[in-house]
């Protein structure tokens, strides 16, 4: 089965580069992932997309997801905007970075909403609000198709030495740490 995932975020919150981790780590388990950003304005603080599809059979199309079964938000400012819902399938999933209630995060769609303070682990963890590895670790656990080891091996891809290892720590606590909502 194929999962459509849609990454909402900000320009300098690593949106690309989360999308770019699960496909790593999906593939170190003998899955497809295609990772593959939109961009608009490049320039930090700006909107950016990114789409990920993740499969167990070979992953050939590399468009822009439409109709994603997952979203993640990483930017808790975007959690109500229309656009982030466009097209969420029956059944759909949410990964929201915020530490704030989400009582009002809603849609007709959604029944699972996963919520993470990825920015104030991020914080704790290596000094900047970028939130992407703490990301990868919650869309684990919310999303059961991947364990944590493969997200930490896929890690190892973009980081090293001391960066490697806070980002390690970072993806699992956003593995331990995320909270899941059936609604």
């Amino acid at each position: 089965m194929m999962s459509e995932v849609r990454f909402h975020g900000r320009g300098g919150q690593g949106v690309v580069t989360t999308s770019k981790i699960l496909a790593n780590a999906f593939a170190r388990t003998g899955q497809y992932g295609a990772s593959f950003p939109m961009f608009g304005f490049e320039r930090r603080g700006a909107p950016v997309t990114a789409f990920g599809r993740f499969s167990d059979k070979p992953v050939r199309e590399k468009t822009q997801i439409y109709n994603p079964n997952i979203l993640v938000v990483l930017d808790p400012s975007q959690k109500k905007a229309a656009n982030v819902f466009d097209g969420l399938l029956p059944g759909g999933m949410m990964l929201l970075n915020d530490k704030k209630n989400t009582d009002d995060v809603r849609h007709e769609n959604l029944r699972k909403l996963a919520v993470v303070d990825a920015n104030g682990i991020a914080m704790a963890e290596i000094g900047l609000p970028i939130p992407n590895t703490v990301v990868v670790g919650a869309f684990a656990k919310m999303s059961g198709l991947l364990d944590i080891g493969p997200v930490l091996e896929a890690l190892a891809d973009y980081f090293s030495g001391k960066k490697l290892a806070a980002n390690e720590i970072c993806a699992q606590r956003g593995f331990q740490e995320v909270q899941m909502f059936d609604l």
